[in-house]
């Protein structure tokens, strides 16, 4: 069974908003009390958090959809809806978030680092809260936005002070077991080692990780054996460890071709040629294997490597070289530059930003793209002409009218407002007069009706008072 895990795609999904609610208080002897619907809940944000003690992507392996809660809807009598919960995903610290085209979103390094991957949709706003004093009593309330929903791709690279490569079977798993109090699975064939092992050595006042990268052979940054799945563990160590095999049984190799095979590999992945490199002579406890050390150590020496030569079987050599790369790793740690704390950078909004763009397509449709003008129409319910009249007034206002016009739009030019995958498209009539004052009874919108005279305006409101008498004389007896 799989235990661990350093790559997932996972399909996160951000809870959406709540509608916000249209309602008019209603008391004895007060039937028209004013609009008192509540507004929409927040939904809940999908968030990804780094947690110490998780050392694996399994849980997301097995689960890779996620979603966060929605929003209630707000009620009448001014009450709020309720605000999805948060969904809360840890994962281990060196965890890389990346979209599905390869692009990083965060690297997440450090207990408690945080990065929102799905964003909560707006709760919307009740009819309370849009009255003003032109509209008293809107007829409307608007949607709650839905959440954001995508997938990203998780990779986890270890965050290790020392990286431990080497060929299968060259005693990585061995090495880390005596130097740590790591218990990998240990045995004398290849590719024993099947994910990364951790481990934490103390070296006088000095505490380093330590970890061996299983599967190294020739081609494993093309995707051979298991390196191109585990070369990422190293990207972020301090210092590389050779681990070279004294007393290997395979009479076509040797320990310095071996060293200049996984030099190649490292070269070839990219981004390590500035890590220092320590070389280890492993198994001289085998009389071959003490032979072969003495005789390739001045080689290696001549080319600048600082060598050692160990057992980790008979437990030979081990302080000397926990000590050396504990005195690399401080002299690393010292060169690191001092972190700061995190800085605030406020960019305004250049003076000749309207906020959305306007663009002629090879369709002939004129489209509208934007934060407010997409926002706006998520949060509009076209079954109602009030809403619909109140998306025209914003509009109108943000001054889309005017760039319609200025871009070459034509009445019963198509408008399209959003992505194209999920835009609102209608057939644009300019020249619409906007404002509180074109609201007819509630949950209607003049503009959205052909024009009436206003000597059949008058005429139609006479007819209704006379419809009025007409019913109260019917039921009057007297």
């Amino acid at each position: 069974m799989t235990t661990f895990v350093d790559r997932v795609e996972l399909h996160v999904a951000a809870g959406n908003g709540g509608h916000g609610c249209a309602s008019v208080h209603r008391e004895k002897f007060k039937p028209l009390g004013g609009p008192d619907g509540g507004n929409g809940g927040r939904g809940g944000d999908v968030t990804l958090v780094v947690d110490q003690d998780i050392t694996t992507l399994l849980d997301y392996h097995h689960s890779p959809h996620r979603k966060a809660t929605n929003g209630q809807p707000g009620a009448g009598d001014h009450r709020s809806g309720k605000d999805g919960q948060d969904l809360v995903l840890p994962v281990p610290d060196g965890t890389v978030v990346l979209d599905r085209n390869g692009n990083v979103l965060a690297d997440l390094v450090g207990q408690g680092t945080t990065f929102v991957a799905g964003q909560g949709g707006r709760g919307g706003l009740g009819n309370a809260a849009l009255a003003s004093a032109r509209r008293k009593a809107p007829g409307f309330a608007l949607l709650g936005e839905p959440g954001e929903a995508r997938d990203i791709v998780l990779e986890l690279k270890t965050v290790a002070d020392v990286a431990l490569v080497g060929y299968p079977s060259a005693g990585k798993s061995s090495l880390i077991s005596v130097l740590s109090a790591a218990k990998p699975k240990i045995a004398d064939y290849p590719f024993t080692t099947l994910v990364p092992n951790l481990g934490v050595v103390t070296a006088g006042s000095t505490v380093y990780t330590i970890a061996d990268v299983p599967g190294l052979i020739p081609g494993a940054s093309q995707g051979r054996g298991l390196g191109l799945e585990f070369l990422r563990h190293v990207e972020r160590c301090s210092v590389l460890v050779h681990v070279l095999d004294t007393a290997t049984l395979e009479s076509d190799r040797d320990p310095v071709s071996d060293l200049d095979m996984i030099e190649e590999e490292l070269k070839q992945y990219g981004g390590l040629e500035d890590r220092p490199r320590i070389v280890v002579l492993n198994k001289i406890d085998i009389p071959d294997g003490q032979d072969l050390a003495d005789m390739i150590r001045p080689d290696l020496e001549a080319r600048g490597y600082r060598v050692f030569e160990v057992s980790a079987v008979a437990r030979t050599g081990l302080k000397e070289l926990s000590f050396a790369l504990a005195g690399v790793i401080a002299e690393a740690r010292a060169a690191k530059p001092v972190e700061v704390a995190t800085r605030i950078v406020i960019r305004p909004k250049a003076v000749d930003d309207a906020g959305f763009t306007v663009v002629l397509e090879e369709d002939g449709i004129y489209r509208v793209r934007g934060e407010k003008p997409e926002r706006w129409v998520r949060q509009t319910d076209f079954n109602n002409d009030e809403a619909v009249g109140y998306l025209a007034d914003r509009l109108n206002r943000l001054g889309v009218e005017d760039e319609l016009m200025k871009a070459g739009a034509r009445a019963g030019d198509g408008v399209a407002i959003g992505a194209e995958d999920n835009a609102v498209v209608f057939d644009w009539e300019p020249t619409v007069a906007a404002g509180a004052e074109m609201l007819g009874r509630r949950g209607e919108d003049h503009r959205l009706e052909a024009p009436r005279p206003a000597a059949q305006r008058r005429r139609d409101r006479e007819a209704e008072r006379d419809e009025v008498q007409r019913e109260f004389d019917d039921f009057n007896p007297f």
